[in-house]
């Protein structure tokens, strides 16, 4: 802060009225006056790194995407009940996955059943080529090699195969969960589409579940579809 002299000490007697300050004032005036503006810079630097360190980072993680568990009960052709299940597919259910908000269930037919054994499927409304869905055969024990599955489950799906044959990479895995059951897990990274796949056997059964995805909607929902992905497992006893 500035001093304020009295008129005595900037003016000496014998000097005249319009007389300037003598060097030794101007120099503590001077002085003064840095300091205020030294002050000042150093309390507005500070204020400023306060803000800057005090403001969150923006997050740009995908991590509001509400989901609904769907319980499947993997039911034969003939004891398919239609659109909806029934009212205790939760405590019958042989397996689930999670489905984000707003998707919507389609209709599996009968005929769907029996060809290529879809048991369940859902899609994004906003692009239905985004989807996840699950199928079943019946008849088996175990897990055959990895590559023989991806080729068996192709077999009866036709844009498997063309998402395949266009493929970039193929990228396969095998996992076990907390109980020891195995599960082939597959990425499939083609030009226009990406699938993920998860293939186990329970029940004497093999369980197939896919999420899909044109390539715009894969790098944009890649988190979510990642986390439908990983959500599938069997349940009950195997």
């Amino acid at each position: 802060m500035a001093t304020i002299f009295p008129p005595s000490a900037i003016f000496s007697p014998k000097s005249p009225p319009n007389a300037y300050p003598t060097k030794s004032s101007q120099l503590t005036l001077s002085t003064t006056i840095t300091n205020k503006s030294s002050s000042t810079l150093t309390l507005t630097a500070a204020a400023a790194a306060a803000v800057i360190l005090s403001t969150t980072p923006p997050s740009f993680a995908d991590t509001s995407t509400p989901y609904n568990v769907y319980y499947g009960t993997a039911a034969s052709a003939a004891n398919y009940g239609g659109y909806g299940g029934n009212s205790s597919k939760k405590d019958s259910a042989e397996y689930v996955y999670d489905v984000p908000d707003g998707w919507k269930e389609k209709l599996v037919s009968k005929i769907q059943k029996g060809t290529n054994g879809t048991d369940s499927e859902f899609y994004n409304p906003r692009k239905k080529s985004e989807k996840e869905y699950l199928t079943f055969l019946a008849g088996f024990r175990q897990l055959a090699p990895k590559d023989v599955v991806l080729d068996n489950l192709a077999l009866s799906d036709v844009d498997l195969q063309d998402l395949i044959s266009t493929a970039d990479s193929v990228r396969s895995e095998e996992k076990k969960d907390d109980s020891g059951q195995v599960y082939y897990v597959y990425e499939i990274d083609g030009v226009a589409a990406h699938s993920l796949i998860s293939v186990t056997c329970a029940k004497n059964k093999l369980y197939a579940h896919f999420v899909n995805a044109p390539a715009p909607e894969w790098k944009k929902d890649q988190e979510m579809l990642k986390h439908m992905h990983e959500s599938f497992k069997t349940v009950g006893d195997s």
